[in-house]
């Protein structure tokens, strides 16, 4: 039986990180990490449990929980 989280998935608008890597060290899962530009990225999305803990710290608003809708 599926949760309310099944439906999202990350969305990250490189153009608002500046690469604090703030939302990296909340993940419970380790699944985020920054890219060669110095941008987050989902490098490990089967293992994201949806927890929205990124989503909560980032301090510029470029990573969020979408899609459900």
């Amino acid at each position: 039986m599926g949760n309310n989280r099944d439906g999202l998935e990350i969305k990250i608008n490189e153009k608002w990180c500046k690469g604090c890597g703030i939302c990296i060290a909340f993940c419970p899962k380790k699944c985020i990490s920054l890219n060669e530009s110095e941008k987050v990225q989902l490098h490990a999305p089967e293992d994201c449990i949806k927890c929205g803990m990124c989503e909560l710290r980032c301090p510029d608003l470029a990573i969020f929980l979408g899609g459900n809708e």
